[in-house]
């Protein structure tokens, strides 16, 4: 049996983002740049952000960077759909860290295994861990979180196969008991709809958006089975605004939204973008 090395490779530098540090380090930059904020109120307890190689969902994804830009935490817990088939309904890394072309960024073993021992007692299953994945959805946040976050930070990664209401609600309360008291900062990777027409593209992102700024996890399940909107990562997101509402987050405000067409000019089918910031009002008032 091959050794697991220490440290996992990235699939994906090179092709959904620049391998060159410096040229990696310039577009994210260039991205936050462009990025011009509405006035944001209250403590950013979480993000939910696009996944598409940064060509195409940076420009978007750089909002709710740029929302937490010179941040300083302990633990970016960054939860993405599995794109490819996995027997187990939750993954995470069996690496020790992910390597980025910026550098490497550790995972935090307690917290992973305190996640497991979470959802083992809840749901009979935890986080089984993988070697060598392919997938970018994870991966693609971690340049831009490099790149805004003031000095080091651990990472909780987690894949989910299993895209129920009812492993999103546990997850979401797993996550929210396991960084109580602690600093860091919620993410959930996903991108919109898939390979529609501009015009209907909007609409169903809108609907989604609209359920995402209610605060609304159960509506997003809602409006999916109802085919109104959709989203790749809806599990993810549900299980981060969960999470983000046990911890005390009270308001989420949508930052941006486009489609891949406003990349390429083909707007027959498009990929939709959504960026939102997840808060909680410091005062404590609604």
């Amino acid at each position: 049996m091959k050794a697991i090395p220490e440290i996992r490779p990235s699939p994906i530098a090179g092709h959904w983002y620049s391998a060159n540090p410096q040229a990696l380090r310039e577009s994210i930059d260039d991205y936050l740049a462009a990025a011009s904020l509405p006035p944001i109120k209250g403590k950013v307890v979480g993000l939910i952000v696009p996944h598409a190689g940064h060509l195409y969902s940076g420009p978007v994804a750089a909002y709710a960077f740029r929302a937490v830009a010179g941040m300083a935490i302990d633990l970016a817990v960054v939860v993405s759909p599995m794109h490819q088939y996995h027997p187990s309904p939750l993954l995470t890394s069996a690496h020790k860290a992910y390597a980025t072309p910026l550098g490497d960024v550790p995972i935090d073993r307690e917290a992973v295994a305190a996640i497991d021992r979470a959802m083992v007692t809840e749901l009979g299953f935890g986080l089984s861990a993988i070697a060598l994945d392919q997938e970018h959805s994870l991966e693609i946040e971690l340049p831009f979180l490099q790149c805004v976050i003031s000095g080091a930070f651990n990472l909780l990664p987690i894949m989910m196969r299993d895209q129920t209401p009812e492993v999103a609600r546990s997850l979401g309360g797993a996550l929210a008991r396991t960084l109580a008291g602690r600093s860091a900062l919620l993410v959930a990777s996903s991108d919109l709809s898939h390979f529609y027409p501009q015009e209907q593209a909007d609409q169903l992102d809108a609907a989604f958006l609209e359920q995402v700024t209610a605060f609304s996890p159960e509506g997003l399940f809602v409006v999916e089975a109802q085919g109104k909107g959709y989203a790749c990562g809806l599990a993810p997101v549900a299980a981060i605004l969960w999470a983000a509402r046990d911890l005390g987050a009270n308001r989420v405000q949508v930052l941006h939204h486009a489609t891949s067409g406003d990349v390429t000019r083909d707007f027959s089918s498009v990929v939709g973008y959504g960026a939102a910031v997840i808060l909680k009002d410091e005062d404590g008032s609604e």
